[in-house]
């Protein structure tokens, strides 16, 4: 039995809509059957898949049946988590989705899984991505501060969440955790962040994030070990479309 893990996979079975990445750059070209290929060689159905955000660009449930049917079908016991993009999914309403789809799909908000002696938490999260002013030889010299004024809104957000979960487990007896985000825990001008606070306050062996892509974000926050933890992005174009082991 195993843990794997992967983001982003921005399904569009019912939807027009894509990223101009899926346009343009070839590592999208039939990325889906890529993943699902990869994921049949590698995952066995004793397995967890967690899919760390970014699942679907339907706009509501109604317009991204099609993308969550493929992730059912995926191999495995699957754990979703929201990302930026998932407008089907309000967080005040995962009950309702867990209800509509387990056991076949776990959607994870305030609230954890359990992958052997292991309590898996995550949420969202949030980081300010600009917009930043550069000069001519691209150094950042400023940024919006209003918009960084609203995203620390958002972070303190996502940090009560994730501690919700972070406590429920506690309480429930775990003692050893992973940390799933769909966003970076840091932007590229932290070296530390609420997120890693916390990680590093519940003992968090391993945070796991998606959310940057293609070759010039794939290095916007931390890669290996950190502090004392281990840090992964699991973006699906950064993994070719390889879900990848975090535990055995």
């Amino acid at each position: 039995m195993s843990l794997y893990a992967i983001g982003d996979l921005h399904l569009h079975y019912q939807s027009e809509l894509k990223a101009p990445g899926q346009l343009h750059d070839r590592v999208w070209k039939n990325h889906e059957e890529k993943f699902r290929k990869n994921c049949l060689k590698a995952v066995a159905e004793e397995d967890t898949l967690v899919l760390a955000g970014d699942h679907s660009w339907g706009r509501n449930l109604a317009a991204c049946e099609l993308d969550l049917k493929y992730i059912c079908d995926l191999p495995g016991k699957k754990i979703l988590t929201r990302g930026n993009h998932d407008m089907f999914w309000d967080a005040s309403k995962t009950k309702q989705l867990n209800e509509l789809y387990q056991p076949r799909l776990t959607f994870l908000q305030d609230s954890y899984a359990s992958y052997r002696d292991y309590a898996l938490v995550g949420t969202k999260g949030f980081t300010f991505e600009g917009p930043f002013y550069l000069d001519r030889r691209g150094r950042i010299m400023g940024w919006d501060e209003e918009a960084e004024v609203h995203a620390v809104k958002l972070v303190e957000r996502e940090l009560q969440r994730l501690r919700k979960s972070f406590e429920l487990a506690r309480t429930d007896g775990y003692r050893k955790f992973i940390m799933f985000l769909h966003y970076p825990p840091t932007n590229i001008l932290e070296e530390r962040s609420g997120f890693t606070d916390m990680a590093e306050e519940y003992g968090a062996e391993q945070v796991i994030y998606a959310h940057c892509h293609g070759e010039s974000r794939f290095h916007d926050s931390i890669h290996g070990e950190y502090r004392g933890r281990v840090y992964r992005l699991v973006s699906g174009d950064f993994l070719r479309w390889k879900p990848l082991k975090i535990l055995d």
